[in-house]
């Protein structure tokens, strides 16, 4: 496992596309979270602030070539507020994810939970972008494996405020809206996050991630994933996930 995290953080620390590991790439989703988590160990993420959860709906699967969700480990450095600048030139290949967020009021030991026992450690609700970078050639050639080792394409990401009440809100309702460069590039709704974003928290708890990192704890933000496909950036600008429910999470690269 050392030699898959020594090219995956080389490969980030020198922002540059991840060549296939070869003899060295995890064979399994189960050795790719082992990978990650060393990653996360080497890099003093252990426990990490969060995790982001990509491929949450048959769009993005259909996308990635993933047959269901895949999950990865999200550092304090990527917890950033709304309105936080970016310099565009620190990102390799960037794009941005209109996303539904949460922070853990307390833990979830790691294993299968309902929807509604999900809910029951949620503190809050918020909408937030998540910054993911194109750092991969051929994802087929990759592997699912060796995706899931590098953080599933996560880069950073910003949270917005958090909606009060939101136990009394349709959270599949939601609506988001995405705006990059003041254009509308994707909508979606929080249905579309494995049929409720809290769907999405449960298939977390149950994941390979948390059994890797030891369960979901009190404190953590995740992203349970994006309504729209990934939107790609050509330069700097600013990018607004706005929700009718949640309200909004912006974020500008200069």
């Amino acid at each position: 496992m050392t030699a898959a995290a020594d090219a995956i953080i080389a490969a980030w620390k020198a922002r540059r596309i991840l060549a296939p590991l070869g003899a060295d790439a995890p064979a399994t989703p189960e050795a790719g979270y082992a990978v990650q988590f060393e990653v996360a160990e080497r890099l003093g993420a252990v426990p990490p602030a969060g995790f982001k959860i990509g491929a949450t709906t048959k769009q993005m699967q259909a996308y990635l070539g993933l047959s269901g969700p895949a999950a990865g480990f999200v550092p304090k450095e990527s917890v950033n507020p709304s309105g936080t600048e970016f310099r565009f030139a620190d990102f390799l290949n960037p794009g941005v994810e209109c996303e539904i967020g949460l922070r853990l009021g307390r833990d979830l030991p790691a294993g299968p939970v309902t929807q509604d026992a999900a809910a029951e450690a949620v503190a809050e609700v918020f909408p937030a972008i998540e910054i993911v970078e194109r750092r991969y050639g051929d994802l087929a050639e990759l592997g699912t494996p060796t995706l899931i080792a590098d953080q599933v394409f996560h880069a950073s990401g910003v949270i917005g405020l958090p909606v009060t009440g939101w136990r009394d809100l349709d959270l599949g309702a939601a609506r988001g809206v995405f705006h990059v460069g003041g254009a509308v590039v994707g909508e979606g709704h929080g249905r579309d996050l494995l049929g409720h974003p809290l769907a999405a928290l449960a298939w977390l708890a149950g994941s390979g991630a948390a059994r890797a990192f030891g369960g979901l704890k009190a404190g953590q933000v995740v992203w349970l994933g994006s309504v729209t496909p990934p939107i790609w950036l050509d330069g700097p600008g600013e990018v607004v996930a706005e929700f009718d429910l949640l309200g909004s999470a912006r974020l500008t690269f200069r």
